[in-house]
């Protein structure tokens, strides 16, 4: 299951999500994609979860593309040291 890594905060915003890492005081903006994927995976989904819920709101949007950037995203979050799992 993936979590944020303790320290980390998460607020909503108007156009996303915003991160702090309060250990590092450094904070992040994700946009309505990366929030959607990372508040599915916050939640217990799995990332197939997240595919097909941007495979529904974003209609021109494919699964290839989709799962592409549930990978990409993690991966980011993870290199920034702001989730566990």
């Amino acid at each position: 299951m993936l979590t944020l890594k303790p320290g980390v905060l998460l607020t909503e915003t108007e156009y996303g999500l915003a991160l702090l890492d309060q250990e590092s005081a450094e904070y992040w903006t994700l946009n309505p994609t990366a929030a959607v994927v990372l508040r599915t995976l916050l939640d217990g989904d799995g990332p197939e979860r997240a595919v097909e819920i941007l495979t529904t709101r974003y209609e021109d949007v494919d699964a290839e593309l989709a799962a592409e950037d549930v990978t990409r995203i993690v991966g980011e979050l993870r290199d920034a040291g702001l989730i566990t799992s």
